[in-house]
């Protein structure tokens, strides 16, 4: 049957940021029709048809930076205020800050809410604190992120959505401890003793006397959101991104496992080669293979595409793409494979013009890059895998960082008001030697340092020696044997202790029926 009901069209993305303007922009628009003397509702200006202002209704308020509701009070059961703030953050994105105080007994609350829709991958943030000013860090934390100070052994599960620093947001967790610390001298001894360890320790790293530590944010909905610094090296400050599990979208409310089974029992893409479809095993290059996924933004069925390519004087690599038809995620990674190398590999490349641009680069999930004349360094795992030309590195991480650093549509660099005007100039420059860096107008050093030796750069002078490449094996460091994973592999003498106990318990259920048969 059909409906005469029309839905309402949903606001378009320049309704959507005047919503979310920077705070400095809503108090100078605020400011401007004040001296103007200017009635303003909804952010326009009332006007009547010859142009001239004109006066609104009384029961319709100016515009406020702070909107006010009246809300119930969860502690005396009377009504009091709750104030909303849409605004943009520099470096993240939109969200609302909300504050609610009581009148009739001074409860107070405030917390933070993402204003954005759920993210199509979850995000690990974590930051090593060297010095006093790391202290000063922004941190957003939404209400699905879980917070760790790894030296310190304690976790924060997921609950209220806070704005603060990282000084905040240790000084509240170590406040939130010593409550009730004499009653449980009393009772629970033992229990006041370790966190009165905890505490302890912890007001030693607020006093900057127990450098350096590490705070790790991980929010499956990805908006959390530690502030980075452009003077940040390798291994300070790190972002990465997953796809979420299962369990983790069900959490989300995103979807269940019932509607994934269905979604694997759906049928593949016709026309393409699975997995099923060959006798054996072995892969072809340059052959498309289509399999059925599960999106990680909608949990929804989609497919995902895999082609091996040969990589002269490299090793073959696995390109795979994935797109939802859904909700319009799409993700291109590269993979490398074969065996573990004993020695990491470390590549230089002196890029002097556009011939250099234009070779082709091959950069590792487990790579690290580095341009020291351009101030620039990406950190294992930020980018994933990709394997593009050195111009189209750069324009990638130019745009990535871009979107972070200034809010949406300022190409001009304002920054909004929360960023300070050193570091808008800062940034500034770094973007303007990136720029001129993609042009080919400046030199610089490309240096990828990869501990399982799969990132690769195109030789121009093959089958001699490049003059601009220079390669270096080095041995890895224990932390990167243990962020691979290596520490614990066990290679020699291994033993599949599950598939033992299976055979033992059927070998005995054979025994106990071969003795019941010949006693009957």
């Amino acid at each position: 049957m059909s409906s005469n009901i029309q839905e309402d069209p949903k606001p378009d993305g320049k309704a959507f940021d005047d919503f979310f303007e920077s705070l400095g922009k809503k108090a100078e628009n605020l400011t401007i029709h004040e001296k103007e003397g200017k009635p303003v509702t909804n952010g326009v200006e009332s006007t009547s048809a010859e142009g001239t202002a004109t006066e609104k209704p009384e029961e319709e308020e100016d515009q406020k930076v702070v909107d006010e509701i009246e809300s119930l009070c969860m502690n005396c059961h009377a009504n009091g205020i709750t104030r909303l703030l849409l605004t943009r953050i520099p470096f993240f994105r939109e969200i609302i800050i909300m504050s609610f105080f009581c009148p009739h007994c001074s409860f107070k609350n405030s917390e933070i809410q993402s204003a954005g829709e759920i993210q199509q991958k979850g995000c690990h943030y974590e930051l090593r604190l060297r010095a006093t000013e790391d202290f000063a860090r922004q941190v957003v934390k939404s209400d699905t992120c879980v917070v760790k100070f790894i030296e310190l052994d304690i976790e924060v599960p997921a609950g209220r959505g806070q704005l603060t620093n990282v000084e905040g947001l240790l000084s509240m967790i170590l406040e939130d401890l010593e409550m009730k610390q004499d009653e449980r001298k009393e009772v629970m001894p033992e229990i006041w003793a370790k966190i009165e360890e905890i505490v302890t320790k912890g007001r030693k790293m607020l006093a900057g006397e127990s450098f350096p530590f590490r705070v790790s944010l991980d929010d499956p909905a990805g908006n959390s959101w530690i502030e980075p610094n452009q003077q940040d090296g390798v291994g300070k400050w790190s972002k990465t991104e997953y796809a979420r599990t299962p369990e983790q979208n069900e959490a989300l409310g995103l979807g269940s496992g019932e509607e994934e089974e269905e979604n694997a029992a759906e049928p593949h893409v016709k026309g393409q080669p699975t997995a099923a479809s060959f006798e054996d095993d072995d892969i072809i290059p340059n052959e498309v293979y289509s399999f059925p996924a599960t999106c990680p933004g909608c949990t929804k069925h989609c497919v995902t595409h895999m082609k091996m390519v040969d990589i002269p004087h490299f090793k073959q690599v696995v390109i795979m793409s994935t797109v939802c038809d859904h909700c319009g995620y799409r993700s291109n990674e590269v993979k490398t494979g074969g065996e573990i190398p004993v020695l990491g590999k470390k590549i230089v490349l002196k890029v002097e013009g556009p011939t250099d641009l234009a070779r082709d680069i091959l950069k590792s999930e487990s790579c690290a890059l580095e341009c020291p004349e351009l101030s620039l360094s990406v950190n294992p795992g930020t980018l994933g895998g990709r394997f593009t030309t050195v111009e189209g590195l750069l324009t990638q991480v130019r745009d990535d960082l871009h979107q972070q650093i200034f809010d949406v549509g300022d190409e001009a660099g304002a920054g909004g008001d929360s960023l300070q005007n050193e570091a808008r100039d800062n940034w500034k420059k770094f973007f303007d030697g990136i720029g001129e860096a993609i042009k080919g107008e400046r030199k610089f050093t490309v240096v990828l340092r990869d501990p399982l030796a799969s990132s690769y750069v195109q030789n121009l002078c093959l089958p001699d020696k490049d003059p601009q490449i220079e390669e270096e094996d080095y041995e890895r460091t224990k932390e990167e044997e243990e962020d691979l994973g290596l520490t614990d592999m066990k290679t020699e003498g291994y033993v599949d202790e599950v598939g033992e106990e299976k055979k033992r318990v059927a070998a005995e259920e054979e025994e106990k029926k071969e003795v019941n048969g010949n006693n009957g």
